[in-house]
């Protein structure tokens, strides 16, 4: 473990409050996430209700999902040594440009004929993704100070479920009143306000590299691979996301449950998909709450966070009605919420800045492709079994996983909760 222990921070909405008054380039890295957000959730709730539309497939919705994903976990070798490579920033842009192009595509899919197009756009979309978000995540601790870093990432993941509240509940209305292209339209603006919010921030992305380090795509997905196994704290955080995401297909579920269970159309898409956004905002600050002095109860509170996530899925299944459903999903994403954000503090706290787009590359890689794969079986246990049969079984999944994730990270819990999360070991930066 690291000598140096992780700083003492203050937590709450004063600590998230003044961070954002004190600190204008995180600031806009803020509001470009907020603004970029809200658009996804528009653009998700209309290509749900589109797909269906034109093909009335559980798969179809499922292939929604597995499309962007599994072209997500692709490229992420890629996008992990560019993150590392290059001038972070200027990656994030050109990411966000791409993606304001390749969004108005959608607005030429008018029949049945031209649904493939949907899946063309998505995977192309997702490519850029990939170079976007392991970027972003690799920069955050260049961005803010030390001591700021916890509340930023609390920050960032209410973030994520704020948009998704606002941006899917908004995203079914427009779509059912104004149409799908209106849709479309705003999420390829948000793209060119986040792209330029981006470009203005002022502070490095990355510390000074060294200017011999090229390692190939190859080298350095081995390098990530060893760095890895060398610190369990590394592999225990990058395990809780895979083992995640092969639940996570359970999302599937939510367009198939508002139009053939509840009978609420796009407008029930998006109240779902907002109660999503709700857990997901507040669990960040729960899991913010949780970490205990010097984060020593980081790895307890994934555990039980993670479990959280499937107890509210099994109860979904369970649900008979749209008004109860809602705060069964709003249940699972308070512990999606808080699981997703604290791994990813643990990472940004351990991993240096040398390695650490690659770290969170492999991360994303991991998670998508698990997340892909179960988007797929959901779509098939779905259309055999019932999404209620399908929700209390991957729920049951997820809890399942929590309790194997526990027992097999006992060693690094403990050693933690006596040391704190600590920064990598110094032999391990420099190695």
């Amino acid at each position: 473990m690291s000598a140096r222990e992780p700083v003492e921070v203050q937590g709450g909405l004063r600590a998230s409050l003044s961070l954002l008054r004190r600190n204008r380039d995180f600031r806009r890295l803020y509001l470009a996430s907020l603004i970029s957000l809200g658009g996804d959730w528009f653009l998700l709730v209309a290509l749900f209700g589109l797909v269906l539309h034109f093909t009335g497939s559980a798969i179809a919705v499922a292939l929604v999902l597995a499309v962007q994903d599994l072209m997500y976990f692709l490229l992420s070798p890629i996008a992990g040594v560019l993150a590392d490579r290059i001038d972070r920033r200027r990656l994030m842009v050109a990411a966000d440009l791409a993606r304001a192009v390749v969004c108005l595509g959608f607005l030429l899919i008018r029949t049945d004929s031209l649904v493939w197009l949907a899946f063309v756009l998505l995977a192309v979309m997702a490519s850029f993704s990939a170079a976007f978000e392991p970027a972003s995540a690799a920069a955050m601790p260049n961005l803010v100070e030390e001591e700021d870093l916890a509340t930023a990432n609390a920050l960032s993941g209410s973030l994520w479920g704020t948009m998704l509240a606002v941006g899917a509940a908004l995203g079914g209305v427009v779509a059912a009143v104004f149409g799908r292209d209106t849709a479309f339209i705003l999420d390829a603006a948000s793209f060119l306000a986040s792209a330029w919010l981006i470009w203005r921030i002022r502070r490095a992305f990355a510390e000074e590299r060294a200017a011999e380090d090229h390692a190939g795509v190859r080298e350095a997905t081995v390098e990530t691979v060893r760095y890895a196994r060398k610190d369990h704290r590394v592999l225990a955080l990058l395990a809780v996301k895979f083992g995640w995401g092969i639940a996570g297909g359970v999302l599937v579920l939510i367009p198939l449950l508002a139009h053939r269970e509840y009978h609420a159309g796009d407008v029930g898409i998006g109240l779902l998909m907002a109660s999503r956004g709700v857990g997901a905002l507040i669990g960040p600050f729960v899991g913010r709450s949780a970490l205990g002095p010097r984060d020593r109860r980081i790895f307890g509170a994934i555990g039980v966070a993670l479990a959280v996530f499937g107890l509210g899925y099994t109860l979904l299944g369970l649900a008979p009605g749209l008004l109860l459903a809602m705060p069964t999903v709003a249940l699972a994403h308070l512990g999606g919420g808080a699981q997703w954000t604290l791994s990813s503090y643990g990472l940004q706290r351990i991993v240096p800045d040398r390695i650490r787009g690659r770290i969170f590359a492999f991360d994303g890689m991991l998670v998508t492709l698990t997340f892909g794969l179960s988007s797929l079986l959901t779509g098939w246990l779905a259309e055999s079994f019932g999404p209620r049969v399908t929700a209390v079984g991957m729920g049951a999944v997820a809890i399942g996983w929590a309790a194997v994730w526990s027992l097999l990270t006992t060693d690094v819990r403990r050693a933690t909760m006596l040391e704190g999360c600590g920064t990598a070991p110094a032999e391990m930066e420099a190695a």
